[in-house]
């Protein structure tokens, strides 16, 4: 049986590379799962997330591992640093 299909199919691909980030936030566990949600709204593959949380501590940072391609990569943190709650978004 043969099935011819007409649709055209992209032929670029985007090459992905690991990215940790730090990503620091405020308002305590609650600032922390909004970026947890935000990650996952925003699609991208997230291999590693690791989150430090202390009581009285006015910070909280999210390290994480994204896959992403070079034209997310520019876009990741200016996504990320869009939401309230996020300080500030550092690739390590």
């Amino acid at each position: 049986m043969t099935v011819l299909d007409h649709s055209p199919r992209p032929t670029t691909y985007a090459f992905r590379s690991q990215r940790r980030h730090e990503i620091v936030t405020t308002g305590g566990m609650e600032g922390v799962l909004r970026v947890g949600a935000a990650l996952r709204a925003s699609g991208y593959p997230v291999r590693d997330f690791t989150v430090e949380v202390r009581d009285g501590v006015p910070y909280s940072s999210v390290s994480c591992t994204v896959s992403l391609t070079s034209a997310e990569s520019d876009s990741f943190a200016a996504r990320m640093g869009a939401l309230d709650e996020v300080v500030a978004v550092d690739p390590r």
